[in-house]
């Protein structure tokens, strides 16, 4: 294909749904979902939706299951202003004053401290382990981690 020929639209074609439980492919007709706190989740670029984790289960049980999963993993906001942070340089490639930073992302002094505590702590610890230890947080696996 050319640059002048018509795109036939494949890539802007939906891609399948899966269940965040057990991966199977669910159709527009058979999905559930629901919108659980999550101090992981960091949006691109609308801070509005940054704690926040769109699931999709197969069956109302399986979202269900999601949805007591996430209630029981504790929300830490370090992890949270950690990918604030984190938003704030990718889009200021890596150099931001402390000034632009807090004006950025909205955070305090003491909360970006924080922060690049917690993501130092998080890259000193290794995270190539299945499990991993985190400060203030259990011993977490996957979400859909079945053992």
């Amino acid at each position: 294909m050319t640059d002048s020929e018509p795109d036939d639209g494949a890539e802007d074609e939906a891609r399948p749904e899966l269940c965040d439980l057990c991966g199977t492919v669910v159709s527009d007709s058979t999905q559930w979902y629901a919108l659980v706190r999550d101090s992981s989740s960091i949006h691109a670029v609308d801070a509005q939706f940054d704690g926040k984790r769109m699931v999709v289960g197969c069956t109302k049980e399986h979202l269900a299951e999601l949805v007591k999963q996430y209630k029981h993993r504790p929300f830490v906001d370090a992890e949270l202003w950690a990918g604030q942070i984190a938003r704030a340089l990718q889009k200021h490639e890596g150099r931001i004053s402390e000034e632009d930073l807090a004006e950025g992302t909205g955070l305090t002094p003491d909360q970006i401290e924080a922060g690049a505590t917690w993501q130092t702590w998080i890259t000193c610890a290794g995270a190539s382990s299945s499990a991993i230890a985190v400060p203030g947080r259990p011993v977490s696996r996957p979400v859909n981690d079945a053992g």
